[in-house]
């Protein structure tokens, strides 16, 4: 399999070439040169564990590791060991367990891993990639990356201590939630480095997008990435909507809509691309926040991205976010994988600027890709969150609330609704205590974690600071 960038001007790549380099030299986004159909492979994954669907599927994007290699890392990433949180101890070895509030109406706990959120469900198949193949090589690398809230901590948790491996995460500065800096901050692992931005999460994506679209210094410092901008992050996330599919449904004549919270767009662009290799879904349905960038598209044909200044800063806020990454990934097969289009309409967007679908010929097309949408404010998020707590005695994150509140819009009779459960509700207890009245309940091992010393580098929205901090550090 090989991979082509979404702006057309870089070389067909294998995949341990992408998974170290992270954007293309051109600025565009990797995507395979084709989503390879399920057919019939689809009843015999039916009744795979977790780490061998994981191995099915990634091995029909990964061909440049020898199988039994690839098998070994994802064995090695996907144990009940690691992925031990679940709210039912009980069902751990299913990595990724499915709750039922209703007939129809499912959550699917992907946040069961080492920081709580759905970010491990990747990140820690992407800490075993990138050793593999950096001791392969015999190469090192420093990671630069940026997190609104849970890629960060998934990413330091994946990577800390794997030799070869330095990572730079530039997080904006007061804008996560308590518990999301503990994770992050408190860590002393010599490989990790935490630096918080002046500004908002889209100032540190730029950052991280400028200093890897400097060809000579990512070269001469080699940068590479473990955002959703890596390709290998998206490929994992696809397994998880085959194994929700298979929990929801009884045979493969069904079809299921997944709801999914979603701010940079890598989690359901993961979705979409399990639909167009053949999984049975009806609808995927995208949750925003205040920030709806996203739905404003999905309803209007129009994506206009909001300055730093126009975005909200909310209780959901892995969400705040006006820039998202992935959606270039999408909009390079809405027309046609053609890479002129999407070079023309990504110069319009790094300007600052908007475009819309509405009168051209591509709008027509939107429907098919199966896409509704909705946005949640933080009025609604209380109220789920209350009446989830009061219907099921389930407590749910900030996150997960706007993807319940959005999916019972979207309800379709007879068709399964299955929203990804994002975060553990642990790492939103300021807004627990505000819905519920209660803490979080918190494992013991997790107490005072705030209280721990924090290690980080507070720097204005800057490239050129975040260059000297490498390469003093190199």
């Amino acid at each position: 399999m090989k991979y082509v960038s979404t702006r057309g001007g870089a070389q067909p790549q294998e995949f341990c070439d992408i998974l170290l380099g992270g954007l293309a030299p051109d600025g565009g986004l990797y995507l395979p040169e084709s989503y390879p159909p399920v057919g019939e492979r689809l009843a015999a994954w039916r009744q795979l564990s977790y780490a061998e669907l994981a191995f099915e599927i990634l091995s029909l994007y990964v061909t440049d590791i020898p199988a039994a290699d690839l098998k070994a890392i994802c064995d090695k990433t996907y144990t009940a060991q690691t992925y031990r949180w679940s709210r039912d101890p009980a069902k751990a070895r299913d990595i990724v367990p499915l709750t039922t509030l209703e007939t129809d109406f499912h959550l699917l706990e992907l946040s069961n891993g080492p920081t709580l959120a759905f970010k491990d469900m990747a990140m820690q198949l992407l800490g075993n990639l990138f050793e593999y193949v950096l001791d392969q090589r015999g190469e090192a690398i420093n990671i630069l990356g940026a997190t609104s809230g849970d890629t960060g901590s998934a990413a330091e948790y994946a990577m800390r201590g794997k030799h070869g491996v330095r990572v730079f995460m530039l997080s904006p500065d007061g804008r996560m939630s308590a518990f999301q800096r503990a994770q992050m901050y408190s860590l002393k692992d010599a490989n990790i480095f935490n630096i918080a931005v002046r500004g908002m999460f889209d100032d540190a994506q730029d950052i991280v997008k400028a200093v890897s679209n400097d060809a000579e210094f990512k070269a001469k410092y080699k940068i590479g990435a473990v955002n959703s901008i890596n390709w290998a992050r998206v490929a994992a996330q696809i397994v998880y909507y085959f194994k929700g599919y298979f929990e929801a449904t009884r045979s493969n004549d069904e079809e299921v809509a997944f709801c999914v919270p979603s701010g940079n767009f890598g989690n359901i662009c993961a979705g979409h691309i399990a639909r167009m290799m053949g999984l049975p879904i009806a609808r995927l349905v995208l949750a925003t926040n205040e920030n709806d960038v996203l739905d404003e598209f999905f309803r209007t044909g129009v994506y206009r991205p909001r300055a730093t200044a126009e975005t909200h800063v909310t209780s959901s806020p892995s969400m705040d976010i006006s820039k998202a990454s992935n959606f270039e990934r999408f909009m390079f097969d809405l027309v046609g994988r053609d890479a002129a289009i999407v070079r023309q309409l990504w110069r319009e967007v790094d300007a600052g600027g908007s475009f819309g679908l509405a009168d051209g010929p591509f709008a027509a097309r939107l429907p098919a890709y199966g896409f509704v949408s909705g946005s949640s404010s933080h009025a609604d998020r209380l109220a789920t969150i209350r009446d989830v707590w009061q219907r099921y005695g389930l407590m749910i994150d900030t996150h997960t609330a706007d993807g319940v509140k959005v999916a019972r819009e979207h309800c379709v009779a007879g068709v399964p609704m299955i929203v990804l459960e994002t975060a553990q509700a642990l790492k939103f207890a300021e807004t627990i205590r505000e819905a519920l009245g209660r803490d979080p309940v918190r494992p013991a091992e997790l107490d005072g974690l705030e209280n721990l010393p924090q290690r980080v580098e507070l720097v204005d929205a800057s490239a050129d600071q975040i260059k000297r901090i490498v390469v003093r550090e190199c």
